[in-house]
């Protein structure tokens, strides 16, 4: 396409990238979209409760099959190990520790390339939604959040949810309950569903079909013979569309969670008689234009940022802030799969938010100003809050954030190959990526944690 004219290249564009991609996409969900309205509908209907949850798991594992055919056992297989191990330790006050051991062990072996690696990393994504609602619940069963263990028909819809099971998010079991209750059908629900699922489009469009382009055609900030001639530059740039193409892919899944929950009939807080079809997976904006790489890093997505901080971060405080912070990026790590890549963007934002945290905290005491890495409310006690020097500094933040995930996004080459992406990148394709840009976020960020203990 670079060798298009504008108009030309539009036109191919739209008739070569946006619609294909676009049909192919609702080609993808379109059965599990009408899974999720079929069980919303039959749970209308006066069904005991068992048979509510028995007609979830059958919609659930209907969807794995469709998305996954057989290699959907290893998620069956993860399932009905974390209730045997439930059930076993049923009297137990650590439910939850069992659970996430339980848990580590089986995807470590799955990881150690024990199942083969391109199966494996298919069904990441749903493991990893049975994973974080099995430990919520051990954990919930702990706290006293929950009175009983869960009935094993009950554990299994709530594992398989079908509004939930291929592309999530996490939800408490609480909020399963609610869902197969059923509420009725009603105009803000249907304006919900509509509205996340046109922006789970439009996400794709972009991550497929803009973002490859953003420099050479959308935003020409040089011509596409000088992009390629003033190489420094154009690797950061390059980096950059890469960064955008993959934050809008997960947006993508994000968005398309929102609608296959809400769908199914979770998703909504009630107020009174007042009920709110409003859960959010991820705020865009807030991440494309942050205040913080914390503020990326929470409002990436928001329910799974939930659970690290409910059963992991906070489990783990009694360890330091610091030992606490790595702790939680390790484990999200393993979550998302033991690739070196994914380890070590996530470890290197654990280092990066916890140096940005405490020198934000350091600066925000010395001058009395709102500079902290999240907004303050509305009548802080700090002297300084909507001062000129004040925004710029917070703008200097931002730009800063901007600048550690175009680094942090090139590893997610738009140009790798498919079969790279399936079996994850290794460790030198890591390094070259790095040291292409110098290596220039860690240095930065070894700078401001060398200036935080200058001024401490």
């Amino acid at each position: 396409m670079a060798t298009f004219t504008h108009r030309d290249f539009y036109q191919q564009l739209l008739q070569g990238c946006m619609i294909p991609t676009a049909q192919q996409g609702l080609e993808q969900i379109w059965l599990l979209l009408l899974i999720c309205l079929a069980c919303r509908l039959l749970w209308r209907l006066p069904l005991p409760s068992y048979a509510k949850h028995l007609s979830t798991v059958g919609g659930g594992f209907y969807a794995l099959h469709h998305f996954f055919q057989l290699q959907m056992v290893w998620v069956v297989l993860l399932s009905l190990l974390c209730y045997l191990v439930l059930f076993l330790c049923r009297h137990s006050a650590h439910r939850g520790v069992f659970l996430s051991i339980t848990i580590l062990i089986y995807l470590l072996i799955g990881e150690m390339h024990m199942v083969d690696t391109v199966t494996w990393h298919k069904m990441r994504g749903a493991q990893m939604i049975v994973a974080m609602k099995a430990v919520s619940l051990g954990f919930d069963l702990d706290r006293g959040e929950l009175l009983a263990v869960p009935s094993p028909v009950e554990f299994m819809g709530y594992i398989y949810f079908v509004g939930t099971a291929i592309f999530g998010p996490w939800s408490r079991f609480h909020s399963y309950l609610q869902a197969v209750e059923s509420r009725a059908l009603s105009l803000p629900w249907l304006r919900k569903v509509s509205r996340s699922l046109l922006l789970s489009v439009i996400c794709l469009l972009v991550s497929t079909c803009v973002a490859p382009y953003l420099f050479s055609y959308f935003i020409p900030l040089y011509g596409y013979r000088q992009l390629r001639k003033r190489k420094r530059k154009a690797r950061w740039l390059r980096a950059y569309e890469s960064a955008i193409s993959f934050h809008f892919s997960s947006y993508f899944v994000g968005f398309l969670s929102e609608a296959t929950a809400t769908l199914a009939g979770a998703g909504f807080t009630e107020e009174k008689d007042n009920l709110k079809w409003d859960l959010t997976v991820s705020r865009p904006l807030n991440v494309e234009l942050p205040r913080s790489m914390v503020e990326v890093v929470t409002s990436w997505n928001l329910p799974m940022s939930s659970w690290l901080n409910s059963y992991v971060f906070k489990n783990s405080l009694q360890l330091g802030t610091f030992s606490a912070v790595i702790v939680t990026y390790a484990a999200s790590a393993l979550l998302h799969g033991l690739s070196f890549h994914l380890a070590a963007v996530l470890l290197s934002l654990g280092f990066i938010t916890y140096v940005e945290h405490v020198l934000r905290k350091r600066l925000s005491v010395i001058f009395d100003a709102c500079l902290l890495s999240k907004r303050c409310p509305p009548g802080c006690p700090h002297r300084h809050n909507t001062n000129l020097w004040v925004r710029l500094l917070n703008l200097l933040f931002g730009t800063l954030a901007v600048f550690h995930l175009a680094y942090l996004g090139s590893l997610f080459d738009i140009d790798a190959d498919d079969t790279v992406e399936e079996q994850g990148y290794g460790m030198s394709y890591t390094i070259y990526k790095w040291s292409e840009l110098s290596w220039a976020s860690h240095w930065v960020t070894f700078g401001c944690w060398v200036f935080y203990r200058l001024i401490g």
